[in-house]
């Protein structure tokens, strides 16, 4: 009989076990991911787009998780203030007094107190309260600056990353083009040579051209996909995710403005700054409240108790009651409260001094991203009005001239070449003209105004491709 039932538990035990990694499996069947989690995401995440600008910022501001967490921690410290500012819980005090250890009865002694109730109220000197909510508050408002730093750092960090892929796509697209047009030059040079009107180290050279034009097509792609993987870390999404920018049609560069206007504004909007004043007046309320350490902080309390048994002529006892009244006394100033103020009043000077500092940096950083605009600006400016129109016309006149044989083919290929260089040279200065105006914006802390900036340099990139087609040689 034992046996029986030591066998019938054994195959309890075995079902059990056969049993419990299905359930498991089917309860893990049913489990399905939160809509906001990570995988989900990544699977949604994964999708080609057409970024403009705009919707790029736009992603980054609402998905971005280090913009998140910074924001998280302004909200926290934003419910700081009312704690702090706060008069403490009161204490709540049960006691039994005075009981006869030989008994413990509670009528044997007239002094036995049970249960003895009491409450205690803590009172800090008067204004510290008030001045630790208000420090509190400087910190919260530091917090939400910062933020604000960082969203302006996100905005520029996109425009840079966007602005860096519209580059290299417009590189891309010339270095093809020109690869097309050494193929047709290539295919001249081999017509001239079966004809006797040509030499062949002139198709030898045009296909070594090639083959560096196909060269930096490679760089160029693999610079692009870098970039791509930046803007998708900044908009929150898989690195690897494709990246299509949107076409722009008619884009301008903005006039110059005046450097003395945006300093200004710069320091009256710069975040960061704006952080560090919050900072000081922060360190300025604990310089304060240091100097209220000196006055000391109360207790003060009452209790009931309650006494059971008869007195000597037989009527009942009368309760005890009791009021307490207590305070720290300061008398240790020389090592505690003299040098908690000495330390305040250093951090004091060491933000006003890292103020001071910060003011001086974002003046540098307006006058260096005006700078950076003026010359982009500028290059812009003389490459699609000067020198590429003059280097179309000369590659022109030299592949007609080549027609000919007036002119050699190396010239010929060197006057491509060179046309090459100027168009990618002018979008080059274009894209950096438009990220030194995003640093320009992040230097002031906002948009620069409209009043400030007037479009007199408008790019039209239909009528550009208009004019690069018109250059295609047959």
């Amino acid at each position: 009989m034992a046996i029986f039932n030591i066998a019938k538990i054994s195959s309890v035990i075995r079902f059990t076990l056969y049993i419990f990694p299905l359930t498991v499996v089917a309860e893990s069947i049913e489990v399905t991911l939160p809509k906001d989690s990570y995988m989900v995401k990544q699977i949604d995440k994964r999708e080609i787009v057409k970024l403009t600008l705009d919707r790029a910022i736009e992603v980054a501001l609402s998905d971005n998780p280090g913009l998140a967490e910074l924001n998280a921690r302004a909200r926290a410290l934003a419910e700081v203030p009312p704690q702090v500012g706060t008069m403490p819980d009161p204490i709540l005090t049960l006691n039994a007094l005075n009981m006869p250890v030989d008994t413990l009865s509670l009528s044997q002694e007239a002094m036995t107190q049970v249960p003895q109730v009491g409450i205690v109220f803590e009172l800090p000197f008067p204004g510290k309260l008030a001045l630790r909510e208000q420090a509190a508050s400087f910190d919260a408002k530091t917090a939400e600056f910062n933020v604000d730093e960082m969203r302006l750092a996100l905005i520029r960090n996109v425009h840079t990353v966007w602005w860096n892929l519209f580059y290299l796509d417009q590189a891309l697209v010339i270095v093809q083009r020109n690869q097309e047009l050494l193929r047709q030059f290539i295919k001249i040079a081999e017509s001239k040579y079966r004809t006797g009107q040509g030499i062949q180290p002139d198709v030898l050279l045009g296909q070594v051209e090639l083959s560096k034009l196909l060269d930096m097509e490679i760089n160029l792609k693999a610079s692009r996909q870098n970039q791509s993987a930046a803007l998708n870390v900044l908009l929150d999404r898989p690195a690897p995710s494709q990246v299509i920018l949107s076409e722009i049609i008619n884009e301008s560069l903005p006039s110059i403005p005046d450097v003395e206007p945006l300093r200004k504004i710069a320091l009256d909007t710069r975040p960061v700054l704006s952080s560090l004043r919050s900072t000081v007046k922060a360190a300025r309320t604990r310089v304060a409240l240091a100097k209220k350490d000196y006055y000391p902080d109360f207790k003060l309390g009452a209790n009931y108790g309650f006494r059971s048994g008869s007195n000597p002529s037989g009527g009942e006892r009368a309760d005890f009651t009791s009021i307490m009244f207590s305070m720290n006394l300061p008398i240790f100033t020389d090592t505690k409260q003299d040098r908690a103020l000495a330390q305040r009043k250093q951090n004091l000077i060491k933000e006003e001094y890292g103020l001071q500092d910060q003011a001086l940096q974002v003046d540098m950083e307006v006058e260096q991203a005006l700078a950076d605009y003026r010359s982009s600006y500028e290059k812009a400016s003389l490459f699609k009005t000067g020198i590429i129109p003059q280097a179309k016309q000369t590659t022109s006149s030299m592949l007609a001239a080549y027609r000919v044989s007036k002119v050699d083919f190396l010239n010929l290929i060197r006057s491509q070449i060179t046309l090459y260089n100027y168009e990618t040279q002018y979008w080059k200065a274009f894209s950096s003209g438009w990220q030194a105006w995003s640093r320009l914006e992040f230097a002031i802390g906002t948009t620069i105004p409209k009043v400030m900036a007037h479009d007199i340099m408008t790019i039209d990139k239909k009528s550009d491709t208009k004019m690069n087609e018109e250059k295609t040689y047959e």
